[in-house]
């Protein structure tokens, strides 16, 4: 089992930028792709970024390349989000993702076995 933790959501003005950081626990699997999707109530969980497990190549949503940067710390088996010139489009709720049998980056949220509780992350316009 995988535990992964999320944290550094909250409110933040349009413009602004926020980290979230996602913590693995248990049985980690840092050489294993990890992603963030995000879910705004009423619509579908939509993909962010993902990670390949060596944290060489990343992967973006087009709504979100340019402005968010994700990279990893395998030696603490930890993830970051880095969101610059949020819009209130980013409104949402942000879910850490860990892969089992998926090295290189993913899209999809099948392929991600262990998910957090997500944090939210509101933007005012």
């Amino acid at each position: 089992q995988v535990q992964l933790v999320e944290s550094g959501g909250g409110l933040v003005q349009a413009g602004g930028s926020l980290r979230l950081s996602c913590a693995a626990s248990g049985r980690t699997y840092s050489r294993n792709a990890m992603a963030w999707f995000r879910q705004v109530p009423g619509k579908e969980r939509e993909f962010v970024a993902s990670i390949s497990g060596s944290g060489i190549a990343t992967d973006y949503a087009s709504s979100v390349k340019g402005r968010f940067f994700l990279f990893r710390d395998n030696a603490k088996n930890a993830v970051y989000l880095q969101m610059n010139s949020l819009i209130p489009e980013d409104t949402a709720v942000y879910f850490c993702a860990a892969g089992t049998d998926v090295t290189s980056t993913s899209t999809f949220d099948y392929d991600y076995d262990y998910w957090g509780q997500g944090t939210q992350v509101p933007v005012s316009a």
